[in-house]
């Protein structure tokens, strides 16, 4: 008989914890990145520029940002099973408002509110998985891991119902992708609605343990400038594959090669993360998400765009880790809240800016190779800041 203020007392914890990932299937990898499939059918039909078809990239990542800054709070007054389910209804909520309207101003509503919703439940839904993890050291990471394959899932499954939907029915059609895509995130949000997702253990207040930016302000800038190239590859790159001739299989194809490679990323990293010099192990990374987002450039063949996103997915997923294992190296517990905020503000400014920059530059250049061009070297740069990041103090935990 398990006590009944232990986490989530009926249920495996690996179980519990995939359950918990559908929060992140829903709000990310369906709810941010899926827009990306639906982007070029929505812009034609339309008649959006391409910096207004960034611009509902920008405003989601604006909600996503608002959204975790609140999050603590919010677990704290309503709970976790309230903030889980409740911002993935709102998720669903808004996906569903995607696909009923036409009308750019509340589309963008509809992305912003989607940003917050997916912000809330992703946290929660990461820290109870991290509460849960932790109680089972020998296995804590493999546990973890699972958590934050929830948005690869997503873009899995997206990516196999996206492109056929758009060449069943059409140009136009956008809005039944959107009806399709709302349908499957609520066949996969059920089981959040099934089982016990409460627990006593509360999300503790941010520290208020000083942290100094400026040992660390070229780290803080590399992590900005992933925000800002990793959602412009995300949001444009199925418009460049459509505009190079790929048809529905490609597309498919290609964002599921993106989901699958969530599966693979913490065995192909496991080395890295350890590596306690600095931004070492992010330049590592970043620099492989610079080389996947880069590929494109080299051409439309099939090779070229497989092997790309075979790269970049490989890497952009595991950026975050980094620099979850570079704040373990480098500060003590009491000052992780607090610089984990600070690397969540500049990656969230960064990932705000990037879309509608990119289209700004796509329509003012009329080539969506640009953008791509663009992708690629604000990653390679930030992969070179990174480089640059030297260690703020001796390690006082290692990462296995």
């Amino acid at each position: 008989m398990h006590a009944p203020d232990s986490p989530l007392p009926d249920a495996r914890p690996a179980r519990l914890i995939l359950i918990l990932s559908l929060a992140a299937t829903v709000g990310l990898g369906i709810g941010r990145f899926a827009y990306a499939l639906v982007l070029p059918d929505m812009r034609e039909d339309l008649g959006w520029s391409y910096s207004a078809a960034g611009f509902m990239n920008t405003i989601n990542a604006v909600g996503y940002l608002v959204g975790a800054l609140v999050a603590s709070r919010l677990i704290q007054r309503v709970g976790w099973s309230a903030a889980i389910r409740g911002g993935t209804l709102v998720c669903l909520a808004a996906l569903a408002t995607c696909a009923l309207t036409g009308n750019f101003f509340a589309l963008s509503a509809a992305r912003l509110v989607l940003g917050i919703g997916a912000a809330v439940a992703f946290v929660a839904g990461g820290a109870l998985a991290a509460t849960i993890a932790q109680s089972y050291p020998e296995r804590s990471n493999f546990l973890l891991s699972l958590f934050y394959a929830g948005p690869g899932v997503g873009i899995l499954s997206s990516g196999l119902i996206a492109p056929f939907t758009l060449q069943w029915f059409g140009p136009g059609s956008w809005w039944i992708v959107w009806w399709a895509l709302t349908l499957l995130s609520v066949a996969m949000a059920v089981p959040l609605f099934l089982v016990r997702i409460e627990s006593r253990v509360r999300f503790g207040e941010a520290s208020h343990a000083s942290f100094a930016i400026p040992p660390v302000l070229i780290y803080l800038a590399a992590y900005f400038l992933f925000g800002a190239g990793y959602i412009a590859y995300m949001t444009f790159m199925i418009a460049y594959v459509r505009d190079g001739g790929g048809d529905a299989t490609a597309q498919a194809a290609f964002w599921g090669l993106i989901g699958l490679s969530a599966f693979v990323t913490p065995w192909v990293w496991r080395s890295v993360l350890a590596l306690d010099r600095g931004g070492l192990a992010t330049a590592i990374i970043l620099g492989t998400n610079a080389i996947g987002a880069g590929l494109p450039m080299l051409g439309h063949s099939t090779a070229w765009l497989a092997t790309s996103a075979v790269v970049f997915g490989v890497a952009f997923f595991a950026v975050v880790n980094s620099t979850t294992a570079f704040v373990r190296f480098n500060y003590p517990h009491e000052q992780w809240p607090t610089a984990i905020a600070a690397m969540t503000i500049s990656f969230g400014v960064g990932q705000t800016l990037g879309p509608i920059v990119v289209g700004a530059i796509t329509d003012a250049l009329g080539s969506l190779s640009y953008a791509l061009n663009v992708s690629a070297a604000l990653l390679a740069l930030g992969a070179v800041l990174s480089l640059l990041q030297r260690k703020v103090g001796p390690a006082k935990q290692s990462v296995p």
